[in-house]
């Protein structure tokens, strides 16, 4: 099946260093030939290049003149006194030009060619799409019949720390699913950002399984003149990465789209003198690749992408789903529009999936993750959706790499909690770790559990045979057998559930689950058979099964079977975008700016009172003003929390009041070692680990050192401050500065150096 539109090949032939021809070749025709005047086309090149820079692009608005006439003279040049355009122009549906050959002129900006005042690519009626020839002049084994299923993308956004700005991935990820949804799509995401998970992910799916691959982040030219994309390493830090090491990566799995959605990946450096980084992808085997040419906003990138797959999961043609997104971002006046290029090989541009109401067409196998986190009285969910879901990339990274790690391998354990005061979006995390392992079969019980409700897990969970079902519905009934013994034969190779990997969810569990004692918290007489009996069986079976905990508090666990991961308050680029999903409390709303800052600021960085007070603020029937005047004043009242703050901390010994008073005059995570800084105190270390343990005090990790780091939240604030008198205030400040000016400057300084 070829695409949609008519093939058009255009060769640029060089006979001999001083004489070209172009020949234009419809099908199997006869190639009309002309020859090239080099100096006529030195000129050409060199006014084009001249105004078509990224600074001078950037100055040109939405229909620049400037613009057009840059692609008049382009299609006067191919025109020529032949005409040559007049068989393209105003015969629907429009064509593919394929521009072959090397030279300058290959990489020119022809998506702007223009005639009677209207560019060609952006045509309603005859559009023309300029493709630039790769891979060599041998096509590809035979036509791919498109797949009978919904659209398949491997979605992996890159986001290295200390590169600016950061990129709104999960806007983007949010706009595909969106605009995929009537239709359905398997949006699988590559989280880690790394070469080495996209290796291992596409090996793990294998050849053929995706459509599409998409990258997107930051691409620049390296020194050497080699485009790179900007990727992570395990923790984070960038790595910049040539087309080579992707083409290794990927080891020949190629998808039939690749989209590099990165700044200059569809540049050639040097005005051709070097491929651009979609070149070399299709030189290296990609049927088709797509990148941008110059710096590319983040808006219209993600408008292009969101676009592009709501037609290719219709069951359009690539290159009429490639023109259709191009034409979106016309319609709506982005000045990005004509930036986009496309590297293919021989491969026709045809459908990938088959549309939506083909008889037999495949359903969407995943359900979404929110969905197993409703509430029991109201039956809606109770964590962000899939497409509201911002932040926390560097926490779901670790999370990841602890639920996926094998069964005997090093720091591997069978269950992960997720620690941190209310609102911090503990459930919405753990409904991000369940997409992001969409072959994991899902079990999630909310608040309290017991031996009826644990055996619930056979009707969660989907088993291969109603005969598995049946024998594991026994196994769990079984009482005259102990709970880890029928666990076991559950989770064995040979067991109901022993090919089948499961994510067993234990969602606010401290609603019922843990009981005080000690001034701390430890299981409830039920959980302490059935927690430690389930992870016992995941370490005995081998099982790729795990089990992820939300909890309020942290409890004593067995040894060696649980990692924590402590959420923090989102930080100001989490804040900033979680504020660009809210209606009322996002930049530029129409809510008074006053009232708006000081919404944000009562939130302190909690995700739940943020949407709780984007609700408040846009009633008009409320007092807005008291509210937030209230919240302000006694902020904890405000936080749905079944155990006020105010009473939580007033219970607790006086020096750990101290300690959180003299943590709390640094508005930022600091180490341990600043803690212990400030409160030279002996107990210290138990005041720390107790105010954590209850959640008055927020634990994360460092990313780049990998150690735990502590931050007071801002709603204790007004509780807190007047614990210390003004001196006792002023040499906290003083001990901080000092303890972190040692850590971060002095100890930043590489052994030897005389800076």
């Amino acid at each position: 099946m070829a695409g949609d539109l008519t093939t058009y090949e255009l060769a640029i032939f060089e006979r001999t260093s001083d004489h070209s021809e172009l020949r234009l070749t419809r099908g199997g025709e006869q190639p009309r030939t002309r020859a090239l005047d080099h100096a006529a086309i030195d000129q050409l090149i060199e006014r084009v290049e001249r105004h078509y820079s990224p600074y001078s692009v950037v100055q040109q608005v939405f229909g620049s003149p400037h613009l057009r006439d840059l692609g008049a003279r382009l299609a006067a040049f191919l025109d020529g006194d032949e005409r040559w355009l007049t068989p393209i122009l105003h015969q629907p549906p429009g064509a593919t030009l394929r521009i072959t050959g090397a030279g300058r002129l290959r990489h020119l900006p022809w998506e702007l060619l223009a005639a009677d005042g209207a560019h060609l690519a952006v045509s309603g009626s005859a559009p023309l799409l300029p493709v630039r020839a790769a891979g060599g002049d041998n096509p590809r084994r035979g036509t791919v019949a498109p797949g009978n299923r919904p659209l398949r993308v491997l979605f992996m956004a890159t986001s290295p720390e200390g590169v600016e700005p950061e990129l709104r991935y999960e806007a983007e990820e949010a706009a595909i699913l969106d605009a995929t949804a009537r239709t359905g799509a398997e949006l699988v995401v590559e989280e880690s950002g790394t070469l080495d998970g996209l290796r291992l992910l596409s090996r793990d799916y294998g050849a053929g399984y995706f459509d599409v691959l998409h990258l997107s982040g930051h691409a620049t030219i390296n020194a050497d003149g080699q485009p790179v994309f900007l990727m992570e390493d395990e923790f984070g830090a960038r790595v910049d990465v040539t087309a080579d090491r992707i083409v290794q990566a990927l080891a020949g799995h190629w998808p039939r789209l690749i989209f590099v959605s990165g700044c200059l990946t569809g540049t050639a450096p040097g005005a051709g003198a070097f491929p651009s980084m979609s070149e070399s992808l299709v030189n290296a085997g990609a049927p088709a690749v797509l990148g941008w040419a110059l710096p590319v906003s983040d808006l219209a990138a993600t408008d292009f992408a969101a676009e592009l797959y709501r037609s290719l999961a219709d069951g359009v043609s690539l290159d009429r789903a490639i023109v259709e997104a191009r034409q979106h971002l016309y319609a709506r006046q982005h000045g990005n529009w004509h930036l986009l290029r496309v590297y293919a090989d021989r491969s026709p541009l045809a459908p990938m999936v088959t549309p939506l109401l083909t008889r037999g067409r495949a359903r969407t196998r995943v359900r979404p993750a929110d969905q197993e986190f409703l509430d029991p009285q109201t039956h809606l969910s109770r964590v962000a959706a899939r497409a509201a879901f911002v932040g926390r990339r560097r926490v779901i990274q670790r999370c990841l790499r602890t639920l996926r790690r094998p069964a005997g391998s090093a720091n591997a354990a069978p269950a992960l909690v997720l620690h941190g005061m209310g609102g911090l979006g503990k459930s919405s995390l753990a409904s991000r770790l369940l997409e992001r392992m969409p072959n994991h079969q899902r079990a999630v019980w909310f608040g309290r559990v017991d031996l009826t409700s644990f055996r619930d897990l056979t009707t969660k969970v989907s088993f291969p045979t109603l005969e598995q079902q049946v024998e594991a519905d026994q196994l769990l009934a079984n009482d005259d057998a102990p709970l880890v013994v029928r666990l076991r034969h559950l989770l064995d190779v040979d067991g109901p559930l022993g090919q089948t990997a499961c994510l067993f969810v234990f969602d606010d569990f401290e609603d019922g689950n843990l009981d005080e004692r000690d001034g701390g918290h430890v299981l409830s007489a039920e959980l302490a058979e059935i927690l430690p009996a389930l992870l016992k069986a995941i370490r005995d079976t081998g099982s790729p099964s795990r089990v992820v905990i939300t909890s309020r508090y942290r409890f004593p666990a067995p040894a060696g079977t649980v990692v924590v991961e402590s959420l923090e308050t989102l930080n100001p680029t989490e804040q900033a975008k979680k504020l660009a999903n809210l209606p009322n409390l996002r930049p530029r709303s129409a809510i008074d700016p006053d009232i708006r800052e000081r919404a944000v600021q009562a939130a302190a960085g909690n995700p739940r009172l943020l949407d709780w007070l984007d609700l408040i603020v846009g009633d008009g029937t409320l007092d807005v003003d008291g509210l937030i005047t209230a919240i302000e004043r006694e902020a904890d009242k405000f936080r749905r929390e079944t155990i006020l703050a105010k009473n939580l901390l007033g219970s607790q010994d006086r020096e750990l009041q101290r300690m959180l008073a003299k943590v709390n005059v640094i508005e930022l995570p600091v180490p341990a070692e600043t803690v212990r800084a400030v409160h030279d105190h002996p107990d210290v270390d138990r005041h720390v680990e107790r105010a954590v343990r209850l959640g008055l005090l927020e634990e994360g990790t460092d990313p780049e050192t990998g150690q735990p780091r502590y931050f007071v939240s801002n709603v204790l604030r007004p509780l807190i401050r007047p614990l210390l008198t003004d001196d006792e205030y002023t040499r906290a400040c003083a001990a901080a500065a000092r303890s972190l000016y040692d850590i971060w400057v002095v100890g930043a300084v590489p052994s030897g150096s005389t800076s």
